[in-house]
């Protein structure tokens, strides 16, 4: 099956937009045809990942590749085609008492991404990422074959394809572990940090949480640098619930979800706006430490409660840049990256903080290190690439690397984790952007 209309696409960030040829199979031969029949191409989920990830001229795209195999509600196990996102997971799996193990902050990604990508959540430190959950998948080759893949068969694909962004071949389904839950809500606690010394003592302190992640005000300079909120949490159990909630604890009232129309001009994006939304949202707890109740959505995917959010930063998209430095250097790479930010004047309103566990030295091309990593989304113009580098040279010396599911303009050599993919057919416009660079 051949698709001969060119489409536009871009990833989340809007940036770069490229026209492919996106062909959708909805059969197992029709994946083998497309595969056979194309000399290079990559595959593509919902296309939550930034840059140019996930691109190339010609898409094998799995978004009706989406239906449920198999549920045991008894083990907490979940079988399920690759096109199925984790929103549509939850649906099923929470009136079932059950949560996805491991999971970003967005729902809308697709089981195959997140098995391309080995996402990580505010649980690193205890759960590991979705591939320590993972007990199988299905695999498409480049000849058309169908692997299995585990820990105990096809191991070698099994590890290279976890985190190998798409280069292996196609991921037709997964089976996964879920976790048991008794709610879907969250004992959930905020607390303010008045600089960076504040928020690593709380990082330091709050281990013991399973889910830790904190909000940074970039362009805070000299004593509040690192101005931040910690977010920490654990499912609440039923009997921690309000009686109001006791009665349904497996479902949350449905929320009116806002949605961006339109592409902000790019004037509204700029270090004034940045520093009042910070403001608004360091003091709207209105006391240092907060604690509630929350259901599942508020605390893990705030930002899917507005669609199409990735309008406002402009027609022109943005870069996420997300890096990770080893814990030991942590503090001071990270006072440096948060200063050379704060004196380019080229701010993010979404900074996230978290902590890293130790890494499954088994998922080579897993992202995760143990130390610390801050994502930040940048919009794109005309100084960008100028910090782009200096901030992959902060993190170069301190012996960090970035995430390649959001990479768009960083220098190759912090990709140098990804290794032993072999595959000449799946290749994505960002490996061929890396390549380009190692050749020179």
């Amino acid at each position: 099956m051949e698709n001969k209309k060119l489409t536009p696409v871009a990833n989340w960030g809007l940036y770069p937009s490229i026209k492919a040829n996106v062909i959708t199979p909805t059969t197992i031969l029709e994946f083998q045809e497309v595969v056979l029949s194309n000399e290079e191409l990559i595959a593509r989920g919902n296309g939550r990942c930034y840059g140019d990830a996930s691109l190339q001229n010609t898409i094998i795209s799995t978004s009706k590749w989406n239906k449920f195999i198999e549920f045991d509600r008894e083990h907490g196990i979940i079988e399920v085609e690759s096109g199925v996102l984790l929103s549509e997971v939850l649906e099923i799996s929470i009136p079932s008492g059950y949560f996805i193990s491991v999971t970003p902050g967005t729902k809308f990604i697709t089981v195959g991404g997140a098995i391309a990508s080995d996402v990580h959540g505010k649980n690193h430190h205890i759960d590991g990422c979705f591939s320590d959950h993972l007990i199988h998948f299905d695999l498409m080759i480049e000849n058309g074959d169908i692997l299995r893949c585990s820990r105990n068969e096809n191991t070698n694909l099994f590890w290279t394809t976890i985190g190998g962004m798409g280069l292996t071949g196609v991921i037709l389904s997964a089976r996964f572990m879920m976790k048991k839950i008794e709610t879907a809500y969250i004992r959930n606690e905020a607390i303010q940090a008045k600089n960076l010394d504040e928020i690593f003592e709380l990082f330091e302190s709050s281990e013991s949480w399973t889910y830790n992640v904190a909000w940074l005000d970039c362009l805070q300079k000299g004593v509040t640098l690192g101005k931040s909120i910690m977010l920490r949490g654990e499912h609440a159990a039923l009997s921690e619930l309000p009686e109001k909630l006791k009665k349904n604890p497996l479902s949350i009232k449905k929320k009116l979800n806002l949605n961006i129309p339109f592409f902000f001009p790019n004037f509204v994006l700029n270090p004034l706006s940045i520093k009042i939304f910070n403001w608004l949202y360091f003091n709207k707890q209105g006391k240092k430490h907060l604690k509630n109740i929350v259901d599942y959505e508020t605390f893990f995917y705030p930002l899917d409660a507005v669609h199409n959010w990735n309008r406002i930063y402009g027609k022109n998209g943005f870069i996420q840049y997300q890096f990770v430095i080893p814990k030991e250097q942590g503090k001071e790479g990270m006072r440096k990256i948060l200063e050379t930010i704060a004196a380019s004047g080229n701010g993010s309103f979404l900074v996230v903080l978290k902590l890293f566990g130790e890494n499954n030295l088994q998922a080579y091309n897993s992202f995760p290190m143990k130390g610390y990593t801050l994502a930040l989304d940048f919009k794109v113009n005309s100084k960008l690439e100028k910090l782009i580098a200096s901030l992959d040279r902060i993190v170069m010396d301190y012996g960090g690397h970035i995430y390649r599911t959001k990479d768009a303009m960083s220098n190759p050599e912090l990709t140098d984790y990804l290794k032993n993919i072999g595959s000449e057919k799946f290749e994505s416009m960002q490996n061929e952007r890396i390549n380009r660079f190692k050749q020179k």
